[in-house]
């Protein structure tokens, strides 16, 4: 029942809620194409709220952190609720939830990284509601999907009002819950790159509790092998700035190395460096700033493992 204790109108204007005692519950919309989601999301002005898994947005009503004006439900949309094999890689709906990409064993062979970070996402319960596309969006800097899938090179598609256009998945966050999303526009799929014999991935996140919390940080590593050489690498790091970080210069000095001492401790100073983090409850500066560089020695030996068996 996932609107239990939630009123909503079906149909009618999108506009902004009215405050006050006029307030109305907003109205919920159940587009069947992307054209027509885009057209009510423009039309409310700002005040539209995609819906796809709802494990975000749900809370965030309940807590009356936000009141939107109209929900617009994503799931009946077919190119938003697929995974679809083209040119060698994979091209994910927005809308597709985390075990269902958790049970896709051909993505899973060929990006095992990226799958286990987005399997992270919650309970089981909630793998089975929340989407890889709805934990970008909801922007948090501690989002286990970000730093694996921009490590993956993924690319967006996103549609607007002015068309469609595609952005690294590492340029889609403006801050925390922010993204970078213009008026009308919605996240449509996400691809994963075909994949080069030799290659692996690998994420890596430390978290306080054994399961279900929050990441201090996560370092996504994706590299590509030539005998005991690496010739391609590329690192993303979450949880450790306002916005998840591609780190080319730790990607740098991986790839040419033999992924040695010195060069993994090159790549680690390098994620330590990035670093712009805050201290809260769950770690200080100091700390998330060691961490970064010790999951990256970790992540890149487990994704060169993987890269030795492909």
């Amino acid at each position: 029942r996932p609107f239990a204790g939630l009123p909503f109108r079906r149909g009618g204007p999108s506009g902004r809620r009215p405050r006050g005692k006029d307030k109305q519950p907003p109205t919920y919309e159940a587009p069947r194409s992307i054209d027509e989601a885009v057209g009510l999301m423009a039309a409310s002005g700002g005040a539209a709220r995609i819906l796809a898994g709802g494990t975000d947005l749900l809370v965030q009503m309940r807590a009356g952190s936000l009141a939107p004006g109209a929900i617009v439900d994503v799931k009946r949309i077919a190119e938003m609720t697929t995974i679809v094999e083209e040119a060698g890689g994979f091209r994910i709906g927005a809308a597709v939830n985390a075990a269902e990409i958790g049970e896709h064993a051909a993505l899973r062979r060929a990006w095992p990284g990226g799958g286990e970070a987005i399997n992270l996402i919650g309970s089981k319960q909630v793998q089975g509601r929340a989407s890889a596309g709805g934990n970008l969006c909801n922007a948090s800097p501690a989002a286990d999907s970000a730093p694996a899938l921009a490590a993956a090179g993924a690319i967006l598609t996103v549609q607007g009002p002015k068309g469609r256009r595609e952005l690294p998945v590492e340029k889609l966050h403006a801050g925390p819950g922010r993204t970078t999303l213009e008026r009308g526009e919605l996240l449509v799929s996400l691809a994963l790159p075909a994949r080069p014999p030799g290659s692996g991935d690998a994420y890596l996140r430390l978290i306080p509790r054994t399961e279900m919390d929050i990441a201090v940080v996560g370092c996504g590593v994706s590299l590509t092998m030539k005998g005991d050489t690496c010739v391609a690498a590329r690192v993303g790091l979450g949880a450790v700035a306002p916005t998840v970080m591609l780190v080319e210069a730790a990607g740098a000095a991986l790839a040419g190395s033999r992924l040695d001492d010195a060069a993994l401790e090159k790549a680690a100073a390098a994620c330590r460096a990035a670093c712009r983090p805050i201290d809260d409850k769950r770690g200080t500066i100091a700390y998330r700033t060691k961490i970064a560089g010790v999951l990256l020695r970790r992540a890149t030996l487990v994704a060169a493992k993987r890269a030795g068996e492909h």
